[in-house]
């Protein structure tokens, strides 16, 4: 007699994607996470966002500059089209289970698997003995993050996809090791013309809050006369815009604007080298200085009125909480079920 054919767990799809509270938001942040974020929330699949408190600690935060940052970039997701009521958003450190689940998932994961990641490598370089603890095991409570609710979905930039990948790998163990299918394994999500931003002043680099120079990149907080400034300062070569954008690839600046102008525009690269193929940037800087303005003044003027209400930001991060924890309580507690960890009653 056969054994009958096990059906896979079909789990519901959700988006779940955070940034850190670092300071100082600039452009890449928009294009590459809090745009897409705004817009997945028309997808029909429930969202939420985290701003991920307990991962700015692995390197040393100054106190009052961690609130600070925590509540800029809550106000900067809200200004850029998040809406705290259709999406879930929320500081971290509010949802115990993070920090529960991620030491479970320390027991889970492999110090092989922490060893490959290439982002701790950076980051610590050749001083990683000095380096915390929490910065190594970073991707298990990054599993945590996400695993937590459930999600199948996971927007990142490219630098982040590891994370992911790691975090499938922590899923598939934790369920073969237990005989059980509770935890989904999430797809990363990597799509848009400008996931990674480049700086404008030297197109093989990302754009930072920490290059020394505030011309290398525009802040979800510059006014229009800034913002138009470092666009017609930008760095780009002599050339006119090609027709085609195969032609960019051994010009980085160039290639550069022409994906900040599609991601803000909801366009595609190539749509706009053919719109301006042939034009040089005497004629392309002004329009694309025109669609930034357009696009990203308004979030510096809803962010500028929403911090100056500390409290009401107080307000909407918790009441987040509140609902996140909603979803993560029960899955502590069917995980520690599952692992054999006796709870009290409830």
């Amino acid at each position: 007699m056969t054994e009958p054919v096990q059906t896979p767990r079909v789990f519901p799809q959700r988006v779940f994607s955070g940034i850190q509270p670092s300071g100082n938001l600039q452009l890449g942040n928009y294009l590459g996470a809090l745009k897409r974020f705004a817009a997945a929330q028309d997808n029909g699949i429930e969202t939420i966002y985290c701003i991920v408190d307990m991962h700015a600690i692995t390197v040393w935060q100054d106190p009052a500059d961690l609130t600070r940052a925590t509540r800029e970039l809550a106000a900067g997701f809200i200004a850029s089209g998040v809406d705290p009521e259709r999406s879930i958003l929320f500081n971290q450190s509010q949802v115990p289970g993070h920090a529960q689940l991620a030491w479970i998932f320390d027991c889970v994961a492999r110090l092989g698997w922490m060893n490959r990641m290439t982002q701790f490598k950076d980051k610590a370089g050749k001083n990683a003995e000095a380096v915390s603890l929490g910065l190594f095991a970073y991707p298990a409570l990054m599993a945590a993050d996400i695993l937590l609710y459930h999600a199948t979905h996971v927007p990142v930039g490219e630098d982040q996809k590891q994370h992911v990948e790691l975090t499938r790998d922590i899923a598939a163990k934790f369920n073969h090791d237990y005989g059980t299918e509770f935890f989904p394994v999430p797809e990363p999500v990597i799509e848009g013309a400008a996931t990674r931003v480049m700086s404008l002043r030297d197109g093989s680099k990302k754009m930072s809050k920490s290059d020394p120079s505030d011309m290398s990149r525009i802040n979800l907080t510059d006014d229009a006369d800034t913002i138009a400034s470092k666009i017609r300062k930008a760095r780009t070569d002599a050339e006119p815009l090609p027709e085609t954008l195969e032609a960019l690839k051994d010009r980085p600046e160039a290639r550069n604007l022409v994906n900040i102008y599609a991601a803000l525009a909801d366009t595609t690269a190539e749509a706009v080298v053919a719109e301006f193929a042939g034009q040089g940037f005497g004629a392309f800087k002004p329009a694309l200085a025109d669609l930034a303005v357009a696009q990203l003044t308004p979030i510096s003027g809803e962010m500028r009125r929403l911090t100056s209400d500390p409290a009401e930001i107080d307000r909407i991060l918790a009441r987040g909480a509140e609902r996140a924890n909603a979803i993560a309580a029960p899955v502590i507690d069917r995980t520690y079920d599952i692992v054999g960890m006796i709870r009290s009653a409830r």
